[in-house]
């Protein structure tokens, strides 16, 4: 009976241990991609760069962050400031009030871009859940899936969607991700292939060939299979331009 006990115990912690190191292996994956990437330098750095003439800066520094988007519309200029606390907007250097309904469209958008500008990094915010899906193979290459979904406090106006990341196992880099959205125009999905692959002061950049299936109701992690097949269609491409980079 002892021996009984014994074996019951081994195989229950042995099960715990298992569980654990399932969880704990996702999170050092998306570790080992931030730090190839250069996450120790965009913590504390200032990017600059244009994204379809719009103008975009990041300045991140002890965990404080502002992000800033410049545009020309007509006559003006218009410039939003997200930062830890607020968001403000001005035209022509002008501070002018945003209806509380409009702060958090205009947050979202502005966080968006940045927030794909320099992926993996931001990964390991508070409201980030990350789960290890089974391993893939993308045009010959193998690839860890790691699912990242956000608690609905503190991730967003777009809490609900849903992410995956195949990140290559030779180079610990994303080079395909694919995620599902919710919106007042409907849902859908997309698939995003990396390329033109450069380095700034030791930050990895890329543009993404930005993609989506014919049929929107497809799961999210077949989207590898079907681009292989060449059935997605491509929508555009996700450009970044005069990129400047500044460590502090």
């Amino acid at each position: 009976m002892k021996y009984l006990v014994l074996i019951v115990l081994s195989v229950f912690f042995l099960n715990c241990k298992q569980e654990k190191t399932e969880e704990l292996s996702a999170q050092s994956i998306i570790d080992s991609s931030i730090e190839v990437s250069g996450g120790k330098q965009i913590a504390a750095s200032e990017i600059g760069f244009t994204f379809r003439d719009i103008h975009y800066k990041a300045k991140r520094l002890n965990g404080a962050y502002a992000l800033i988007r410049k545009q020309n519309k007509g006559k003006d200029w218009i410039i939003d400031s997200l930062t830890n606390t607020d968001f403000k907007r001005s035209v022509n250097n002008t501070s002018v009030e945003v209806p509380d309904s409009m702060v958090t469209r205009y947050s979202a958008s502005v966080n968006s871009v940045h927030y794909f500008s320099v992926l993996p990094y931001g990964l390991n915010d508070q409201a980030v859940n990350k789960k290890r899906l089974e391993d893939f193979s993308i045009k010959g290459k193998n690839y860890y899936a790691i699912q990242v979904t956000f608690d609905p406090n503190g991730g967003g106006e777009d809490f609900e969607d849903v992410f995956i990341y195949w990140i290559n196992k030779a180079t610990e880099k994303v080079d395909y991700l694919a995620y599902s959205y919710n919106e007042d125009e409907g849902k859908g999905l997309r698939f995003r292939e990396a390329f033109n692959e450069r380095y700034v002061n030791g930050i990895r950049f890329v543009d993404y060939n930005n993609y989506k299936p014919e049929d929107a109701t497809v799961s999210l992690a077949i989207l590898p299979q079907l681009f292989e097949g060449g059935k997605l269609q491509l929508l555009s491409k996700i450009e970044l331009e005069n990129l400047s980079v500044s460590l502090h």
